[in-house]
């Protein structure tokens, strides 16, 4: 049980959302780009996995496939009524039955294949047969409702390894923390009234959904509590993510205390993502997966898996999720981030640190009341 265990699949680089430039569907007074430019591209996850490899990283994990989550799998989260009309569109030559959710033809097979990499991800760690765990999905997952997709998400990957591990292992109590740059509004609808899932989005205010903040819904019903939403000033950096960790999810792994810490890892945090306005860099990747990492080692042996969410720059992302898995394994390579020292001075100032830490201070004190 001394390895990282990785999970990743070819066919996962496969699913496309169409012609689009950046987001935008091309046509009307959007014009096609020069090449194939969709947001949600398979580039910076195939440039990830390239990195994993050439630095020689992959020798110190255990990197493996998995089969996709099966339709029982998947209909613990999402009713049959979605999965059938999703099976049929992705059938014939795909579409979009959410908002910004666009797919092509056997999406379907892959969106399944994605989640089914996080199901397996989750049963290695709580199976003993790993340290830890990363799952490179894709398409994404965070933003998925149970029965309509959204923002490039096509299946909850998370809450359907989640569901799948409380029916084989009984694990109870699992904590999501969600640094994805925009909220993770679908693994809060599904367990927003769970007081046994521990969900915590930190995000950037008003990013996407579009408008969306947060910070006063704490749960429904016995959930009340257990859903805590960190939004954060555009520009927030390191300072923000790591004094909100410091207040606020640390403390409440503290009194929650997981059986299991399941990560959603977007990359669109970062200094250079066409898609938010955040200044994250590697360091802050590194430093908050070892403060997830030291959690999960206080509070439920060592059990911690990362799942990937979004990251849409095809630059940076491989280094930000390099720094992550280095930081699983506890191996350094020799890789150096090109952006690092840019990405340091371009950090807010300390007034603008001092407003934001008084904002999240504020927040702590309503999120663990």
């Amino acid at each position: 049980m001394s390895k990282t265990a990785f999970f990743t699949d070819e066919r996962t680089f496969w699913h496309t959302g169409g012609a689009h430039a950046l987001f935008f569907p091309v046509g009307g007074w959007v014009q096609p780009p020069a090449a194939s430019s969709y947001a949600e591209s398979p580039e910076s996850k195939r440039r990830l996995l390239a990195l994993i490899q050439a630095s020689g990283l992959a020798a110190s994990l255990d990197m493996r496939g998995a089969p996709a989550a099966t339709e029982r799998d998947l209909l613990r989260i999402h009713p049959g009524d979605y999965l059938a009309r999703f099976k049929a569109l992705s059938d014939e030559n795909g579409g979009d039955l959410g908002e910004l959710a666009p797919f092509g033809k056997g999406s379907y097979e892959i969106a399944a294949l994605s989640a089914g990499l996080a199901v397996r991800a989750v049963d290695a760690v709580l199976g003993g047969e790993c340290a830890n765990a990363f799952s490179l999905s894709r398409p994404p997952g965070h933003h998925c409702l149970r029965d309509k997709p959204m923002g490039f998400c096509l299946f909850a990957n998370i809450p359907v390894a989640i569901e799948a591990a409380r029916a084989k292992h009984g694990v109870a109590r699992v904590a999501v923390i969600d640094w994805d740059v925009h909220h993770g509004n679908g693994t809060q609808s599904i367990y927003y009234d769970d007081p046994n899932t521990l969900t915590i989005s930190l995000h950037q205010e008003n990013c996407f959904p579009p408008g969306y903040s947060g910070a006063q819904e704490r749960g429904a019903g016995p959930g009340v509590g257990a859903n805590i939403n960190i939004p954060l000033l555009p520009g927030g950096g390191h300072d923000a993510y790591l004094y909100a960790f410091e207040r606020i999810v640390l403390p409440a792994l503290e009194r929650f205390s997981p059986e299991l810490i399941v990560v959603a890892s977007g990359l669109d945090a970062s200094a250079v993502d066409p898609l938010a306005r955040m200044l994250l860099h590697s360091e802050s990747y590194r430093a908050m997966t070892q403060l997830v990492r030291d959690a999960a080692e206080r509070h439920c042996g060592g059990r911690l898996v990362v799942v990937h969410e979004g990251g849409y720059s095809e630059a940076y992302v491989p280094f930000c999720g390099h720094a992550i898995i280095e930081t699983l394994a506890d191996v350094r390579t020799q890789v150096e981030d090109p952006m690092l020292e840019l990405a340091i001075a371009q950090q807010p100032s300390a007034r603008f640190a001092a407003f934001q830490r008084q904002l999240i201070d504020e927040m702590a004190e309503a999120a663990l009341a």
